[in-house]
């Protein structure tokens, strides 16, 4: 019996070991700071995630960036809450919310990615001017404004209502689109044009392109910067100078916008090193629409992309970056 149990004990201690080590196999791993910021569905903002998650994870030691998919509304309600830490690229200017929920304390601006941005209605320029090496004529030569599709609905109509014109709104569920349909209803669009939304960014810009390479004409939301802008030839039409108060009725137009990093209120304290980065994280237009037809030239991700330009653009890196973390970046980039 005492053999039994010497061997019994014996076995144990050889065993804990393993049986601890096990254990701590299948828990998560605590070393590593979980970040969490909105994926709020369009291609810019995501390859800004995949350039952000690049040097995070592999500029500095025990770091991990997650994204929470869901519309701008939520992931903005869930940043507040603290649910999420971050909104990079964060376009403040159309969350009608955002000077209170400033004020208060709730979101705190780390910086500015982008220092100008415009969103609005667009249509290609051969519908204004024409474009004689294509056999195009001007279709609606007088059109500069948005209240000016009052003369033109026939020369955007809707396929399933040819007696209505068409013009595609924003993205469901994206904050832009509640502010582009109240400046249809205020200019009185509604009576002779139907607002359609198509159900995401890339069936958006599918119909612009299929409309451009054919000749046809097309009226509708977009942004800048995104692919579609940098490698068509567009024309936002103008509106009224933006005001706070004239754009919650509708009746001015979006405003030209930094676009800006936001955090929750705890993200700059729990997180120093991580927000001294994004404090100095910025691309700029020309740099974007460049790596985003790229994007969409090769077919490539966004993780794909966001090594692309941080290999073509290495001047970046110095202007975001201690040495240190500098040369631990670039360590990465050459093994890639």
């Amino acid at each position: 019996m005492k053999v039994k149990t010497r061997l019994f004990f014996a076995l144990v201690v050889v065993l804990l070991p393993v049986i601890a080590l096990g254990i701590a196999s299948c828990r998560p791993d605590s070393s590593r700071n979980i970040i969490t910021a909105t994926d709020n569905g369009w291609d810019s903002q995501r390859l800004h995630n995949a350039i952000a998650r690049l040097v995070i994870e592999n500029a500095f030691y025990g770091y991990e960036l997650r994204f929470s998919t869901a519309s701008s509304t939520m992931n903005w309600e869930s940043l507040l809450n603290g649910d999420i830490d971050l909104d990079i690229e964060s376009w403040v200017l159309n969350v009608a919310t955002f000077p209170q929920d400033l004020a208060r304390g709730d979101v705190v601006v780390l910086g500015v990615l982008l220092p100008d941005s415009r969103q609005g209605l667009f249509v290609p320029r051969f519908v204004i001017e024409g474009d004689p090496a294509r056999g195009i004529a001007p279709m609606a030569p007088t059109l500069r404004r948005i209240e000016d599709l009052h003369r033109y609905p026939h020369v955007f109509p809707d396929d399933e209502n040819p007696a209505r014109g068409r013009i595609f709104g924003s993205i469901p569920g994206w904050m832009a689109d509640v502010e582009l349909h109240r400046q249809f209803l205020y200019h009185g669009l509604d009576a002779s044009f139907n607002y359609v939304r198509l159900g995401s960014e890339m069936a958006l810009n599918l119909s612009l392109a299929a409309a451009y390479n054919l000749g046809h004409a097309w009226v509708g939301y977009n942004f800048e910067p995104s692919w579609i802008t940098a490698r068509m030839d567009l024309i936002m039409l103008e509106n009224e100078p933006f005001d706070p108060v004239g754009f919650l009725e509708g009746r001015t137009g979006f405003p030209v916008q930094e676009l800006k990093i936001v955090s929750n209120r705890d993200f700059p304290a729990r997180f120093p090193e991580i927000n001294a980065f994004l404090q100095r994280f910025q691309t700029g237009s020309a740099v974007m629409a460049q790596a985003l037809a790229h994007l969409d030239e090769t077919g490539a991700t966004h993780e794909e992309t966001a090594v692309w330009l941080l290999r073509n653009n290495d001047e970046l890196i110095d202007k975001w970056l201690p040495a240190e973390n500098a040369a631990k970046l670039r360590n990465h980039l050459s093994q890639r």
